[in-house]
């Protein structure tokens, strides 16, 4: 977890540590913090809880205060406090129990930190509350300007903690948007490498997505197909131009040559490092649910799924695109050979839910988008 790497800034078992440097630490913190910070101290001994509230209070801090694990459970159902300040002995159920409870209804992006109050002086019990997640632990009764600073240290903490995720996740998704026009260019230029199949890898990966989503893909996974689904003719760009384009019958050689190219593109995507997976479109989509297809003759379900999804796709859009041998297949003729491939071709799970699709885009509105 997140907050279990920060350290205690202050011990007040540290006999060097002044009461004048503490105070004078708590007004540099206050002029950083001038929003108000909201803090819930949970403890059953409502005299703790009004010593806590009294020197916290009038801080710039809103202080809540609960008397039972319960109680806050409930509370953080609705409400997201700053800091917990919670006491470890407790009835029915204390403070270690209730950590563990509160971590269960908590994901990590909302994750409260929490500090231990105890009067208890052996170390196993501050051992042990660090150890479930905690990020500091103070002794019962407080030193007024010790709780203070400390309450302040970790918000700050716990502050910029947030605003590092939060640039990381910028900084990511603005990446991720550069790699995909990035990807996009190049589909694009090897798309027009074939006069005849403009769009072809966009609307591959469009396919692919939308077959993964009815799947039951998640999103990050539909995103990942789609950057598969762009590149998945990438190898083409080591196939002349006039045999890509070459409006009668290949021949056996320049047949072979063409069957080069997934493995040309296997070589190519396999360099990057930071997405491992992107070469599986490429490298596999004309394999055959049967076993006869290339590069490896994979059959079934050695076949790496992304494949099988990319295969339907691009055979689908094949027959749908205008060639310099014959003009766009009607959707039920195309239905129809994906009917025929199921099994054999394709694996019947994609062949179906590509003939879903079929049924739902009988005006090819998918494809003209």
């Amino acid at each position: 977890m997140i907050f279990q790497t920060i350290a205690r800034t202050i011990d007040p078992r540290d006999g060097q540590t002044s009461v004048g440097r503490i105070s004078e630490n708590i007004r540099d913190l206050s002029r950083q913090q001038s929003d108000t910070q909201h803090v819930v101290i949970v403890d059953d001994d409502e005299l703790n809880l009004l010593m806590a509230e009294d020197i916290l209070s009038g801080q710039n801090i809103e202080v809540t205060c609960l008397s039972s694990g319960n109680e806050l459970l409930e509370y953080v159902g609705s409400n997201t406090p700053d800091l917990i300040l919670l006491d470890i002995c407790m009835p029915v159920m204390d403070g270690f129990e209730t950590l563990k409870e509160l971590k269960k209804i908590m994901a990590d992006s909302e994750e409260i930190p929490v500090i231990f109050l105890s009067a208890a002086e052996e170390d196993e019990s501050e051992t042990r509350g660090l150890r479930l997640g905690a990020v500091d632990f103070i002794k019962k009764p407080f030193e007024p300007d010790v709780l203070l600073l400390r309450v302040r240290r970790t918000i700050e903490l716990a502050r910029l903690q947030k605003d590092l995720a939060s640039e990381i996740d910028r900084k990511s998704r603005e990446n991720e948007a550069l790699s995909l026009h990035v990807v996009q260019t190049l589909a694009e230029a090897i798309d027009a490498k074939d006069t005849y199949t403009n769009g072809h890898s966009t609307r591959v990966a469009q396919y692919s997505r939308e077959i993964a989503r009815r799947y039951g893909y998640s999103k990050k996974a539909q995103e990942d197909i789609y950057m598969m689904g762009l590149l998945h003719d990438v190898g083409k760009i080591g196939v002349p131009d006039e045999i890509i384009n070459k409006p009668a019958r290949l021949t056996d050689e320049e047949f072979e040559l063409i069957k080069a190219h997934p493995v040309i593109g296997c070589n190519i995507l396999q360099k990057i490092e930071e997405m491992p997976k992107l070469q599986t479109g490429a490298h596999w989509h004309h394999e055959r649910y049967d076993g006869k297809g290339y590069p490896d003759g994979l059959a079934g379900e050695d076949i790496p799924e992304e494949a099988r999804i990319i295969a339907v796709a691009d055979a689908y859009d094949a027959m749908t695109s205008r060639r310099s041998y014959r003009d766009i297949l009607p959707q039920e003729v195309v239905k129809g050979e994906i009917e025929k491939g199921r099994g054999l071709q394709f694996d019947p799970t994609f062949a179906d839910i590509m003939l879903e699709i079929i049924a739902d885009d009988i005006t090819y509105g998918l494809k003209e988008s």
